[in-house]
């Protein structure tokens, strides 16, 4: 009897311990792809306005 409730409490541990690490899996997975989003929309900003300014920069008459 006693064995088999250690093992039903094992199960029951094992499922919350599963149960926090997808949930800390997709949380960071949800983090990178914020972060990620953030990193391309700051490096189409930065080409946009480098390319931008590139037409009016006249650097190579100098």
């Amino acid at each position: 009897m006693g064995r088999i409730l250690m093992i039903a409490a094992l199960v029951v541990v094992g499922f919350f311990v599963i149960g926090w690490l997808i949930g800390f899996v997709v949380s960071m997975l949800k983090w990178v792809l914020i972060i990620g989003v953030l990193a391309l929309v700051a490096m189409g900003v930065m080409r946009l306005t480098r390319s931008g300014g590139s037409k009016t920069n006249h650097s190579d008459y100098s």
